[in-house]
């Protein structure tokens, strides 16, 4: 284990190094549904992040991502969230079979602030929101169904000091490795790493939708 100053194992000795003086709205912020406010947000979203976890513990947190407004805000408190093609990995629907909590990150390109919202997740397949979700003639298969417990804004301080939305902070896209590199690095198969990226490259033109 890592040698450090001190572990923190109490929320007294957490409050006592973080207090919560002056910061009242941070607590008060948080509603049990979706008002105005977030629907006006997820109506401008194209992006989420949600987390899952296993029976045995292990998080999950996956990225999901389509047009703006592609959530569906059902009511105050139900989120519908159509399922896209992927890699089959299915991570966060094998989590949610086992444990039906979730979190979720809404995050809007150029925005600062970001909407979480927390809640109890279920897999459906119901032709009528596969209809409503379908994009360019394609119907996502399966959906989840959110039912929401807990929702508030999030301040913008992380996207400001990361410079996330500012292009020219940004490092040289191809200095960062890609899925391919990681995929040659990993797995013991007789592919070049262009041969690799070729295949990506296909999914991505082919099973977007």
């Amino acid at each position: 284990m890592i040698k450090v100053d001190e572990h923190i194992h109490s929320t007294a000795r957490l409050r006592e190094l973080l207090p919560t003086d002056g910061f009242v709205n941070t607590f008060l912020k948080v509603s049990d549904s979706l008002n105005d406010v977030a629907r006006a947000f997820i109506a401008q979203c194209p992006f989420v992040v949600i987390a899952t976890k296993s029976a045995q513990g292990l998080m999950d947190v996956s990225p999901k991502g389509d047009p703006c407004g592609f959530i569906e805000v059902h009511d105050d408190k139900t989120l519908i969230i159509p399922d896209r093609l992927g890699n089959h990995r299915v991570d966060s629907f094998h989590n949610l079979l086992e444990d039906p909590n979730i979190a979720l990150l809404f995050i809007v390109p150029g925005h600062g602030d970001t909407l979480r919202v927390a809640g109890k997740a279920r897999i459906v397949r119901d032709a009528a929101i596969s209809r409503r979700h379908a994009v360019n003639g394609r119907e996502p298969l399966l959906a989840l169904v959110v039912d929401v417990e807990e929702a508030f804004m999030h301040c913008s301080k992380s996207m400001i000091r990361s410079r996330l939305w500012q292009p020219e902070k940004w490092p040289a896209r191809k200095s960062a490795p890609t899925l391919a590199d990681w995929v040659v690095a990993t797995v013991d198969r007789q592919q070049t790493l262009e041969e690799v990226q070729a295949d990506h490259s296909d999914d991505e033109a082919t099973r977007l939708y």
